[in-house]
């Protein structure tokens, strides 16, 4: 029976272990990397991202980090489709996300900040204003607890935090060496300096599905490399912010389809195409594509449509509802503007 718990005991504590960091400093030291290519991405400081990771995952000791490799205690919403876990927090047993990996916890972090319309203005915060930042996630409401920002500041001000905000992917470890110059003599830790020494910035591998084709080595090669670098600057889509009250967009860098954009940023596929008034699910380079629902006025109060615009290029354009901008302009749904016609978005157009 003893060893029975024995073997239990080891093959629970190797299950820990292997996530590899046991105080805040090894949460830093594992997870700046993370924080950093998210700030190069969605604009969020890094000293936020790791602050939020240390307070939430208990220096990365929570069960959400453990078993669920979810660092931010995003709970399931409607639209996550992904494995989940129950946990008690606030009510007993409420469903949580699973990551795969804990980077995937970081960039859901990243868009669930991004993508939400009460979190728009800590977007026009100065990025290295990590005071701000904590107060204004605090003022939209992210956390309940009364003094979430100065615990925020208090531990970004403890670790020096504010110093990853100055770095780069490509420095990001250099960064951390200066903070932690024993780290000199962690083999597996300056194993990763190797490819910055080169000068070369480490990729996250891009999988790609090469549909077979019965041709040449070298044609199927070059093939491989277009797919490949296809892939690649789909993955490279970042969340914009519209002029028109800070709508959250991205802007389709080569054809694609609903379903990689609703993966991407996790968004449920019917909520794309409602928002912006799809009738089918391909998607073109240079499309505008809302991540969530757009306003029912412009920013702007006329434009003078353009040779070949239709009424909903003219609506994705300004981040207007196309139903709301048919009715502005006194026109029928389906009829299409004439170049060089004034197109109304505050007020409706004055009667003849």
């Amino acid at each position: 029976m003893k060893r029975l718990f024995l073997s239990i005991s080891l093959l629970v504590l190797s299950k820990f272990s292997a996530q590899s960091w046991a105080t805040e400093d090894q949460y830093i030291q594992k997870f700046a990397k993370y924080a950093v290519e998210e700030m190069e991405k969605y604009k969020i400081p890094a000293s936020i991202t790791l602050a939020q990771g240390l307070l939430e995952t208990g220096g990365g000791q929570s069960r959400l980090a453990l078993e669920g490799k979810n660092h931010f205690g995003i709970k399931c919403k409607e639209d996550w489709t992904g494995k989940t876990m129950k946990h008690t927090d606030d009510a007993p047993n409420e469903c949580f996300r699973v990551y795969e990996d804990p980077r995937q916890s970081y960039e859901d972090h990243s868009i669930f900040l991004s993508t939400r319309k009460y979190y728009a203005n800590l977007f026009k915060l100065d990025m290295k204003d990590y005071r701000a930042w904590a107060t204004g996630l605090k003022k939209a409401g992210y956390a309940t607890n009364p003094r979430y920002a100065s615990i925020l500041i208090t531990k970004i001000e403890k670790y020096k935090l504010y110093e990853y905000d100055n770095t780069n992917s490509n420095e990001v470890l250099y960064a951390v060496l200066k903070m932690y110059p024993d780290l000199k003599d962690d083999r597996t830790f300056m194993a990763q300096l190797e490819p910055s020494k080169a000068g070369r910035k480490v990729k996250e591998p891009v999988t790609v599905e090469v549909p077979y084709k019965q041709t040449s080595y070298a044609q199927q090669q070059k093939r491989v490399e277009r797919i490949k670098t296809k892939a690649e600057i789909l993955n490279s889509i970042l969340i914009k912010s519209h002029p028109n009250d800070g709508l959250k967009y991205v802007v389709i860098p080569e054809d694609t389809d609903i379903k990689f954009i609703a993966n991407k940023f996790k968004v449920s596929e019917s909520r794309l195409m409602k928002w912006n008034e799809l009738d089918n699910e391909t998607l073109k380079k240079n499309d505008i594509v809302f991540l969530e629902s757009k306003n029912s006025t412009g920013n702007t109060a006329t434009y003078k449509a353009e040779s070949g615009e239709d009424m909903h290029d003219i609506a994705q354009k300004f981040g207007i509802k196309l139903n709301k901008l048919y009715a502005k302009n006194r026109m029928d749904e389906g009829q299409q503007p004439s170049a060089g016609q004034l197109i109304y978005l505050i007020d409706k157009k004055p009667r003849n």
